[in-house]
């Protein structure tokens, strides 16, 4: 496993990987590595020939009142967990090398970023849509892994590639869940025991409200009582809301997802479902 930190020995490399009409798959990540990022890996190890992971904790999609800081990183676990997953490279850029001095471009993204964290964390969307840009650009990739768990995110990063005509396909991986149901995050260590210990109640109540919807209960009164049992147990419910799985507009029949973000402490817990 080949770890890069400049673009020259980036280019070099994912050349080779090429070669020959080969194909080179992606695994956007910010590091912290858990096993949702495994299986990421996993994924696109069928369906490339080779796998490049890219570590970088992106400050553009940090919102002005969150803690760049704060953000959990492991490099040398990271790198040891991607050396036994089999991974072919690891990119592994440093602000100055991805946003070089003079750099005056932004990828401003309308549509499924509008709402939900495009008004919770203002600019967030934007930092995604730019970096993965540059990411997919860097590389050359062919295809790039995302997981489902940031449902928004993937919905944004599809809408970017469609508009710009970026030649890559874009996978969804369904979330990875923890044995008791909570969705693996690089934000799950930051809990305290406690919270840790009331946290799978999201995907509980989200599960129940579903089976609900499903059966013809009214989508408004059951969100409502789900956002109203969270409260009481201690969660600060952000939202809790059936879309349109693409472009994330109100939920009017048919296929939906259901998105929640909520705050236990200072952590944020995101999760969605789809409906049926």
């Amino acid at each position: 496993m080949q770890v890069i930190r400049d673009r020259a020995t980036l280019r070099e490399a994912t050349t080779r990987l090429r070669a020959g009409g080969k194909r080179l798959g992606l695994v956007p990540t910010m590091g912290a590595l858990h096993q949702g990022h495994l299986e990421l890996v996993a994924t696109a190890r069928q369906a490339a020939d080779a796998v490049a992971v890219s570590i970088f904790v992106n400050p553009l999609q940090f919102a002005a009142n969150e803690d760049l800081a704060r953000y959990p990183r492991d490099e040398a676990g990271d790198l040891a967990k991607l050396a036994a997953s089999g991974c072919d490279l690891v990119w592994m850029p440093d602000v100055a090398t991805m946003y070089p001095p003079g750099a005056a471009t932004l990828i401003e993204v309308a549509g499924p970023s509008e709402g939900f964290e495009g008004a919770a964390r203002p600019g967030h969307f934007r930092g995604v849509a730019t970096v993965c840009t540059k990411l997919f650009g860097q590389t050359g990739a062919d295809v790039a892994v995302f997981g489902e768990k940031d449902w928004q995110q993937l919905q944004v990063v599809r809408r970017v590639v469609a508009d710009l005509d970026l030649p890559i396909t874009i996978i969804g991986y369904p979330t990875v869940r923890e044995a008791d149901g909570l969705a693996f995050s690089s934000r799950n260590q930051r809990l305290t025991p406690d919270q840790r210990a009331l946290a799978p109640m999201l995907p509980a109540e989200m599960r129940r409200a579903l089976t609900r919807i499903a059966a013809g209960a009214p989508h408004e009164a059951v969100l409502s009582e789900a956002v109203t049992a969270l409260a009481a147990a201690g969660f600060v419910p952000d939202y809790l809301a059936l879309v349109q799985p693409d472009t994330l507009l109100t939920w009017t029949g048919g296929p939906g997802r259901l998105l929640a973000a909520v705050r236990l402490g200072d952590v944020r817990l995101l999760d969605n479902m789809p409906l049926g």
